[in-house]
């Protein structure tokens, strides 16, 4: 029996509708030029709490008993979304994240009204800590991406994109644990079934590509990469069990071409994306999507001016 069905999916709209933003679905001339395509990109930088991760969390925190509390281990984004799901379902969430995550994820996390627990991500594992304290304190655990629930709310991405711009001939979407393209592929399949499923991961980070190759999971350790919302070691085993069998191609991009894409978007369509949120337009820019009809999930916003003025300027300083 398959992991998640569209059925999953449509369910999850369901319990999202009123609750997360329908987000647009932008064009830009200028990209269209430069890449010989008609691209359509997925606003997830304008969801509640910045990404996409807000519709999985929901849809999970939805699924539970009323007055269940939570805890999740997360980089930023995940945090963010059980966070703000667990405010509005009424719960309390505990959330464990490196000590170095971005400042502006930590402060989000902590306005949501969430316990915060730090923890040094390169000697110590999330998901021994996150796994101690679920039974220690009796919460459920919210996992990012290894769960039914949370995939199929990441399903509505896709849902929403091919309802707005059918006949895609490629779907693309940055990969961490796989739940996002796990979701949206599994949906791709049932109301576009020609389109290319085409995932996008940082060079350090080639988890997924390298496990498709091995054709089983390959952890590579925590990536270096100024994607930190991409940051998995390896794929999840249930996003893998779908994304083995759903998508076509993974390709991979330097952390140079996420700022270029993060300040092509700022320029050209005056959005503010995260480099994680940026790997699709930075591998269509560099020349590693097909061209055609290509929808590109802009996966999230969640980067601070600080950091991203910090980006930009190491970007110019390193071009001189």
């Amino acid at each position: 029996m398959p992991v998640i069905e569209p059925a999953d999916v449509r369910e999850a709209a369901t319990r999202l509708a009123g609750v997360a933003h329908r987000t647009p679905v932008f064009t830009s001339r200028t990209l269209d030029e430069l890449t010989g395509s008609q691209v359509f990109l997925k606003a997830e930088c304008l969801q509640r709490a910045g990404s996409f991760k807000f519709r999985g969390a929901y849809n999970k925190l939805a699924s539970l008993p009323e007055g269940r509390n939570v805890i999740a281990y997360s980089s930023g984004n995940h945090a963010q979304a059980v966070a703000l799901a667990a405010r509005l379902r009424g719960v309390h969430a505990t959330i464990v994240m490196p000590e170095d995550a971005p400042a502006a994820k930590l402060e989000a996390t902590r306005g949501y009204g969430a316990e915060v627990v730090t923890y040094d991500r390169w000697t110590e594992s999330r998901e021994e800590i996150g796994t101690r304290l679920a039974a220690e304190r009796d919460l459920e655990l919210v996992r990012p991406y290894d769960d039914p629930l949370v995939m199929a709310g990441q399903g509505t991405v896709a849902l929403e994109l091919l309802e707005d711009v059918p006949d895609l001939d490629v779907l693309v979407a940055p990969i961490s644990g796989g739940g996002l393209i796990a979701g949206c592929a599994t949906v791709a399949e049932a109301l576009c079934p020609g389109a290319r499923i085409v995932g996008v991961e940082p060079a350090a980070g080639d988890d997924t590509a390298r496990s498709l190759a091995a054709g089983e999971r390959v952890n590579v350790g925590v990536p270096r990469t100024i994607a930190d919302g991409l940051g998995a070691p390896e794929p999840g085993e249930l996003t893998f069990a779908v994304n083995r069998e759903l998508v076509d191609e993974v390709v991979t991009v330097e952390d140079e071409e996420l700022v270029e894409a993060m300040v092509f978007l700022f320029d050209r369509l005056k959005l503010v994306v995260e480099p994680s949120g940026a790997a699709g337009v930075a591998a269509l820019l560099q020349g590693r999507i097909a061209q055609g009809r290509v929808g590109i999930v802009v996966s999230g916003g969640n980067v601070g001016a600080a950091r991203f003025a910090e980006l930009v300027r190491g970007r110019r300083l390193g071009a001189r």
